[in-house]
């Protein structure tokens, strides 16, 4: 396949495998003419994440190279002029627009389209496919006149499009799936129970075993009409019920396509015709649509090679995925549905999270397996797979993390052989990043990505590509920097003394001194996180609110539905009838939920974003005040009764509990903080389960640190025992203040402690020894955050600039939401979905 001079390629479609095939083919040889015929109006975009469009992500945001890029490498870029004839005995090409090119070898990359079911109906107005840029400013626009919208299709890319009707605030919105599970190809029945469970709290409705009859309406869609007789009130509906190959131009110039669709392709992705190669969806390789980008990429790889006169073929490609499906972790991973095996099995469903690992029948191979929930371990137990690693003696370790402690994460990455594929979108494998970290000293994942392509694709191998960055970086005896990200070259302890070093008060002001760019998603909560720690500003004055996460800018968590919750604090569950009172008038008033939380605090559920300032308006007419429920601050501080009721209690740990909540309330943290104080060693108040628990003893209390009941719970261990009132409260100030200077971002104390090196001893040399002696100066910026403190909720009720932010659209500050009734939800879930855990 070696040719002489420069040879003609025609590349037609212009979508990320046909632009990724356009780079490696100029990578290799720049003895070829290019030319490139694109459907769309646009050059090649990141599909991938398609969905961030709506989370703000322009369409130069997801371009993977400019205009520019084509003309600098010689390639001749047709827009918006399909390729309609292939005259393969002229072997030309020509075009919508008339464009007639002829090619030495033809590249057909045209993908795949929408599969629209027959449904009677579908072609009415507010229906919509699922697959371009265009089709989702059309969506968007179209939306702005819609309350309730619908998607057909529970698989990956039907949960993408229902993530985008969520991201545009649409009242209701509903998902439809004929299949009795969601995402059928990926995950099992109990992992769909799961992931159904966790939407469902997202304000997604799902419909399963759902078969559309009719869309009904005159000119416009106004209901879905099901086969079993039900029906569903919509004026939107997205269509993502699965792929099509774009395959017509093949038909059309005769070359052999398969009888479900796709074209027909061998080995080295050769059709019928020995000229025309066909990559991505497609081209049917080994009987099957490969419907994701890895694979895609691997075709690009092996047409390239072989024009440059290589003898490359398209191996039977593993579609192992890990997404992030509207917040919620799914991957699968080798086979996850395989029966010849043993099965380990962990289910949560309190929290969300399913894990199954398939095991060979003799317990040495990983076969496969799912995740729902939690996907941390995803990238090891895929190269355990891969690799055929050999299972330690308790293999759950691998997806639950090693029950003594945490599990070195570093170790197991570099434990890989070299060979291991790391990138499977750009085939890049754990010694070529090794050796780009070593031998060429690229040190940040950014610059390994511009010299590998590793995390340019899907993005599912970044977590690992950063541990072997370190795993290397600690071989060689080097220091490692966590920074924050590429748009700063800091750890974030370090950028936080230098913000404070030079009294930055904005964002803005910190990108601009230390930072480059405009920023990321990464970079903006923690810098906010920061300054909020520092100087306990109000979070959303001097320009910060648009850096906040997305419950920061509106003081509230946001709930299913789009509305939000109101949690007012409780200092030790301590509260007066008066107040309960009024707790109760104003969930009645506004049509809230209410619900007595584990923290010992009432949280109102339900309410819309122009309610919020004149709900915290009569709660601080009361007495109340933010609990800060959405911030990551201090949450509660939990209380027994203590001495005052209890006939075991040795001190007051109510009034403790009180004084240690009012002292530390509103103090931003790397993540959020949790306490407890337990009158007696009966442990009432779960102290030993928080972040610091105080429980009595006869000669005093004793002090627990960096326990929590996250994803991996943790025992908080001891700091200090038989210590008297004001010594707890100045080690707590020198605890917390440690701890918010020096976790990394998104950090809890249990992960914090056990990443330090020293563990407990050196954290309590620290802070009871005062062997750093920084004690004083903890206790002294500490106080000034306690002197900062001002509650959020009367800024805003008090400031009419920040409450003008508290309206669902800016040029429509009156406009009011329907009502909203709350319906328990308890009798529609069945009691062994709660309490199946093991």
């Amino acid at each position: 396949m070696e040719m002489t001079g420069r040879t003609r390629v025609v590349v037609v479609g212009n979508g990320m495998v046909g632009y990724k095939f356009c780079e490696k083919l100029l990578a290799r040889s720049a003895a070829f003419d290019v030319t490139v015929f694109g459907e769309e109006p646009r050059p090649a975009y990141d599909r991938v994440h398609l969905s961030s469009f709506f989370e703000g992500k322009s369409a130069d945001d997801l371009s993977m190279a400019p205009l520019s890029w084509y003309a600098e490498n010689g390639i001749t870029l047709y827009l918006s002029d399909p390729v309609v004839d292939i005259d393969r005995e002229a072997k030309t090409v020509r075009s919508h627009h008339g464009v007639v090119v002829p090619y030495d070898y033809l590249v057909l990359a045209t993908g795949s389209g929408a599969f629209v079911p027959a449904i009677p109906g579908v072609e009415k107005e507010g229906v919509f496919v699922y697959r371009t840029l265009e089709d989702l400013n059309l969506i968007r626009y179209y939306a702005r006149g819609a309350r309730k919208g619908a998607v057909i299709g529970g698989g990956l890319l039907g949960l993408e499009a229902a993530k985008a009707l969520l991201d545009l605030g649409l009242e209701e919105t509903h998902v439809i799936e004929f299949a009795p599970r969601l995402m059928p190809r990926q995950i099992d029945q109990a992992g769909s129970d799961i992931l159904k469970h966790k939407l469902e709290s997202l304000g997604l409705q799902i419909h399963l075993s759902k078969n559309t009859q009719e869309i009904a309406g005159d000119d416009a869609i106004r209901r879905m009409d099901f086969v079993d007789g039900s029906h569903l009130d919509v004026d939107l509906l997205v269509i993502s019920a699965g792929i099509k190959p774009r395959d017509e131009i093949a038909k059309l110039s005769g070359l052999e396509v398969g009888s479900r669709g796709g074209i027909v392709v061998n080995d080295r992705l050769q059709t019928s015709d020995r000229s025309i190669f066909a990559i991505g969806e497609c081209a049917l390789a080994h009987h099957m649509i490969y419907g994701l980008v890895a694979p895609g990429y691997e075709m690009a790889e092996v047409v390239a090679a072989n024009l440059c006169g290589g003898d490359k073929t398209f191996l039977p490609f593993d579609m192992s995925t890990k997404l992030k499906l509207i917040g919620v972790d799914v991957a699968s991973f080798g086979d996850p549905f395989t029966n010849d095996c043993r099965t380990i099995i962990y289910e949560d469903t309190a929290k969300g999270v399913y894990k199954r690992m398939n095991v060979s029948t003799d317990g040495r191979h990983l076969l496969g397996g799912i995740l729902v929930g939690d996907a941390d371990q995803y990238n090891m137990l895929l190269q355990t797979v891969k690799n055929l690693t050999v299972l330690p003696p308790d293999p759950e370790d691998l997806m639950l993390g090693s029950r003594g402690g945490s599990a070195d994460t570093g170790t197991g990455v570099m434990s890989l052989p070299d060979e291991a594929l790391i990138c499977s979108c750009e085939a890049v494998t754990k010694g070529a990043i090794c050796h780009e970290a070593g031998e060429n000293n690229i040190t940040t994942f950014e610059g390994i990505k511009k010299c590998t392509g590793a995390g340019s694709g899907c993005g599912g191998c970044v977590p690992m590509v950063k541990d072997i960055i370190q795993g290397v970086q600690k071989q060689k005896g080097m220091y490692v920097r966590n920074t924050v990200c590429e748009h700063f070259s800091y750890t974030r302890q370090e950028l936080f003394d230098l913000v404070k070093i030079r009294g930055i008060r904005t964002y803005d002001e910190a990108l601009s001194a230390y930072g480059e760019g405009d920023g990321c998603e990464v970079c903006k909560p923690v810098v906010s996180s920061i300054l909020a720690s520092l100087w306990n500003d109000m979070i959303l004055e001097k320009g910060n609110a648009v850096a906040q996460d997305s419950n920061d800018r509106f003081l509230a968590n946001i709930q299913r539905g789009g509305t939000y919750s109101v949690v007012p604090r409780i200092p030790g569950g301590e509260i007066t009838p008066e107040k309960l009172i009024v707790l109760g008038q104003v969930a009645q008033k506004y049509g809230l939920y209410t619900k007595i939380t584990g923290g010992q605090r009432i949280d109102l559920f339900g309410a819309h974003v122009s309610d919020l300032p004149v709900i915290w308006e009569e709660l601080i007419a009361a007495g109340f005040e933010s609990g800060h429920a959405y911030g990551k601050a201090l949450r509660t501080v939990k209380s027994c009764v203590g001495s005052t009721w209890c006939r075991f209690g040795l001190h007051d740990s109510v009034s403790f509990a009180i004084e240690i909540e009012d002292r530390y309330k509103g103090i931003r943290a790397p993540h959020k903080l949790k306490g407890g104080v337990s009158g007696c060693i009966r442990e009432c108040a779960e102290a030993q389960s928080k972040d610091f628990g105080v429980i009595a003893t006869e000669k005093g209390w004793n002090l627990y640190v960096c326990g929590n009941g996250g994803s991996k719970p943790k025992h908080a261990q001891l700091l200090a025992a038989d210590i008297d009132d004001r010594t707890l409260i100045r080690y707590l100030d020198r605890f917390l203040m440690f701890y918010i200077k020096t976790a990394d971002p998104l950090t809890r104390t249990a992960t914090w402690l056990d990443k330090m090196d020293g563990g407990m001893a050196y954290l309590k040399s620290v802070v009871v020894e005062d062997s750093l002696g920084i004690g004083a100066e903890l206790e002294a910026e500490m106080e000034q955050l306690i002197g900062q403190y001002k509650c959020e909720w009367k800024e805003v009720v008090e400031t009419p600039e920040l409450r003008k932010r508290f309206v669902h659209f800016v040029n429509a500050p009156e406009k009011k939401d329907p009502e909203v009734r709350f319906e328990s939800l308890r009798g529609q879930i069945k009691a062994e979905d709660w309490n199946r855990v093991g």
